[in-house]
């Protein structure tokens, strides 16, 4: 029989860094689960991505176990180390920070296929392209699927 769901935690935790310290004790100790375990099997799990930030979706059972699952890397950041900048403009509709390719948004699309809420990569790649123009980065060239404006 499966066990009952008593809630989801959703966090962002860097790869291979977890630990007891906020954000991450906090969460998880005010539900019951076992913070120490949850940081053990996280970094064991994310060795392999030291310092990429991961959002993790905890799912915590009502006899206080707990399951996890990594999702990727979000498109803001991606976006970020595309554009090799630290943050985004402040005042995206005026300010343009930085600019990316089509090519670096289809990549980013594709890693991010799972995730993403779409069928088609070019749908991924209409809505990574819509996060670039919220941060205030330009998006360079013309689409792939042609007829449509780029910015």
């Amino acid at each position: 029989m499966a066990k009952e769901v008593d809630t989801f935690i959703k966090l962002q935790v860097r790869g291979g860094q977890a630990n007891p310290a906020p954000p991450v004790g906090p969460a998880l100790g005010a539900k019951g689960v076992n913070i120490m375990e949850f940081c053990k099997r996280f970094n064991a799990q994310t060795q392999d991505k030291p310092g990429k930030v991961l959002p993790v979706v905890i799912t915590v059972f009502k006899d206080k176990s707990f399951s996890f699952v990594i999702k990727t890397t979000p498109a803001a950041v991606q976006l970020l180390e595309a554009a090799k900048l630290k943050k985004g403009s402040s005042e995206s509709n005026r300010d343009k920070v930085g600019s990316v390719t089509w090519d670096q948004i289809k990549a980013i699309a594709e890693d991010k296929a799972a995730d993403l809420n779409s069928f088609k990569i070019e749908s991924g790649m209409k809505m990574i392209a819509g996060t670039a123009r919220s941060m205030g980065l330009t998006v360079k060239g013309t689409p792939p699927w042609g007829s449509e404006e780029a910015n």
